[in-house]
């Protein structure tokens, strides 16, 4: 058995020992840090294909990103997982029913899996030979598809745009801060020196209270 089919292996059983893991495992945490196991050996399969790009995407997108927002807020937040999965056994068989039906369709796809004879042919004709595949997107998309990236990008920035625009909320009950009157008011107005007599509270000082607002 050669290095690289040794490491395929290993990679393909660590992406299918974290799946179930991540699926079966009770604490939350421990999901989150199986799926990041299954996104490592995912990104190491994409490395043994020639895919660096995709890999690395992989890595920095979900691992990252993704994989590591989940874990702050499954560990910051005081969520009650217990009655999340209270109602789960009501919908257990329909689970099994769905699952039945995922694993009949890649039976019927894996048996009928053919290599074609011009499968290699193609791979080597999308990547020029002694190019690397992170230059090869690099031509492809940032010359020529250039036109049709940036306009995705438009297209993106214009859909995150609306959203923020449908779902903002101004609320006129939440006290907010003016930049502008923070940065001109007068330090002198501003700070006050109180002479603090012990055993009496700076409420009790006359002439506190209408003061109070002094450069508010």
């Amino acid at each position: 058995m050669t290095v690289a089919a040794f490491a395929f292996y290993l990679f393909a059983l660590c992406v299918i020992a974290g799946g179930l893991m991540t699926v079966v495992s009770r604490h939350p945490v421990h999901s989150v840090l199986w799926l990041i196991l299954s996104f490592i050996s995912s990104a190491g399969l994409f490395v043994l294909l020639g895919a660096e790009f995709v890999a690395m995407l992989l890595i920095i997108v979900y691992v990252g990103a993704v994989a590591v927002l989940f874990l702050f807020v499954v560990m910051m937040l005081d969520v009650d997982f217990a009655e999340l999965k209270a109602g789960m056994a009501q919908y257990f068989p329909i689970a099994v029913l769905i699952g039945l039906v995922l694993l009949m369709q890649f039976g019927l796809a894996f048996g009928d899996w053919r290599v074609s004879d011009l499968a290699e042919g193609q791979r080597q004709a999308v990547a020029p030979v002694g190019v690397d595949n992170t230059t090869s997107l690099g031509l492809l998309i940032y010359d020529q598809y250039f036109l049709l990236f940036q306009l995705a990008g438009l297209i993106l920035l214009v859909a995150m745009i609306g959203a923020i625009v449908l779902t903002i909320r101004h609320r006129k009950d939440v006290k907010r801060q003016n930049v502008l009157t923070q940065m001109w008011r007068d330090p002198a107005a501003a700070v006050e020196n109180v002479n603090v007599v012990p055993g009496q509270g700076l409420l009790k000082i006359p002439g506190r209270d209408k003061d109070k607002n002094r450069g508010q």
